[in-house]
């Protein structure tokens, strides 16, 4: 059972998953956003806005992403939320929460 606990706390931790729980400061608050706003611009080449903002107060545990691309043309709210969750599933599983505004671009 030892051998278990050992491994198990050598397990990977994510960069949202440090600054939530303190370890790195505000300085990995940044880098989670520009690593959001990198998988972002990979996905949304021509998009107008990517913003992604930390709200919790730099702990990382909370972020705002707005996102006006002309990829969601078409498509609505809930379909281009999805998109932005699919693009960004591995952030957010270390999160407390997340907010998000679409549009598409005129």
């Amino acid at each position: 059972m030892f051998g278990r606990f050992v491994k198990a706390s050598h397990r990977r931790i994510s960069l949202l998953s440090r600054v939530w729980n303190g370890q790195s400061g505000a300085l990995a608050g940044k880098q989670a956003e520009e690593k959001m706003i990198t998988l972002l611009r990979d996905k949304f080449p021509k998009a107008e806005t990517i913003e992604v903002t930390d709200i919790s107060g730099g702990c990382g545990a909370m972020f705002e992403i707005s996102v006006i691309a002309p990829e969601f043309k078409g498509l609505n709210t809930v379909k281009q939320h999805r998109l932005i969750n699919e693009i960004l599933k591995a952030e957010i599983k270390d999160m407390h929460g997340i907010r998000i505004h679409t549009r598409p671009s005129s």
